[in-house]
C-alpha cells in the first residue's frame, strides 16, 4: 500500500461508500481494525435498523473495503 497505513485506505474506502449510504438515510462510522486485518464498523440511522444491512455490509461494504485495501480480511458490524 506504499506510505498509506491500512487505517488510511479503510477510511478512504469507507468516505467512498459513505454517499449511498447517507442516500438512504443511514451512515457507516469505523470502529476499530485488529490485528488480523478484521475491520469493526457501526452502521448507524436507516442501515443500523434495515433488516437487510447484513447483505448490505458483506455484499457492498466488505467487498469493497477489501478489493481497495490490502491486508483486510473481514468486514463485521458492532454495535445494536
Amino acid at each position: 500500500m506504499g506510505t498509506q497505513t491500512m487505517t488510511e485506505g479503510v477510511q478512504q474506502a469507507i468516505d467512498a461508500i459513505r454517499p449511498a449510504l447517507q442516500a438512504d438515510g443511514g451512515d457507516i462510522r469505523l470502529v476499530d481494525i485488529d490485528d488480523e486485518g478484521r475491520v469493526s464498523v457501526e452502521l448507524v440511522g436507516a442501515c443500523g435498523t434495515c433488516p437487510i444491512s447484513t447483505m448490505t455490509l458483506k455484499a457492498g461494504v466488505e467487498r469493497i473495503i477489501m478489493d481497495r485495501v490490502d491486508g483486510v480480511t473481514e468486514v463485521v458490524q458492532v454495535g445494536d
